[in-house]
């Protein structure tokens, strides 16, 4: 371990890719956010709408967990999940969250605050779910997302019968699947710059405008 510590505490990397002022900046935070997402597309980023979601329980304590951004417009964010998953517990007790995206490739950040005020509607979620993968229907329907099991065959058998069950069968999406609305209120927009002097912008909600 002593070693580990000693190669991470001599790490550095400087940011010399890009930097950002208000002079290249779109007029609202929801065009950045798109641009800078076209930016990632366009340098082929690896596991481009992969983000950090952070949830707070009734308790005050925090939790973190890589998502997948699905869609957003009008600075409105679509995830995916479990209703019955820590992150949907989390939800249901306390909505507000934060997404965090990090691209080193851009050497670029995004941080997006909001409220989950509700999930999607049944008509997206059901979208969604119909054009997923079979086995990842399946897989919706197997998982018992944070619980514990007793070991991975419990788990294969929970996909062994649930095969069984949609065998030859249009699978519904489970009610317990689907989407939730994060309606963004804060953004930060960071770029790495030369000796950790890096570039924020952030863009405030208030009172209806940014």
């Amino acid at each position: 371990m002593g070693q580990v510590n000693q190669h991470i505490s001599q790490l550095r990397e400087d940011f010399m890719k890009g930097e950002l002022s208000e002079n290249n900046l779109s007029k609202t935070p929801d065009l950045q956010f798109e641009q800078w997402m076209k930016d990632a597309i366009d340098a082929k980023v690896n596991e481009v709408p992969a983000c950090n979601l952070a949830t707070v329980d009734k308790n005050n304590k925090p939790s973190a967990r890589i998502i997948y951004l699905r869609e957003f417009s009008n600075n409105e964010f679509y995830f995916y999940t479990n209703y019955d998953s820590r992150k949907g517990q989390h939800i249901a007790e306390n909505p507000n969250v934060c997404l965090t995206f990090f691209w080193p490739e851009l050497e670029r950040q995004i941080r997006i605050e909001g409220v989950i005020t509700q999930k999607a509607e049944a008509e997206k979620s059901d979208a969604y779910f119909n054009a997923r993968p079979q086995d990842s229907k399946i897989g919706a329907w197997s998982s018992p997302q944070s619980r514990v099991l007793n070991n991975r065959e419990e788990l294969n058998t929970f996909i062994e019968g649930n095969k069984t069950k949609f065998n030859n069968q249009e699978i519904p999406r489970p009610e317990f699947w689907g989407g939730y609305v994060i309606k963004a209120n804060y953004y930060e927009f960071w770029q790495g710059r030369k000796n950790r002097l890096h570039d924020r912008i952030a863009f405030t909600l208030e009172n209806g405008n940014w």
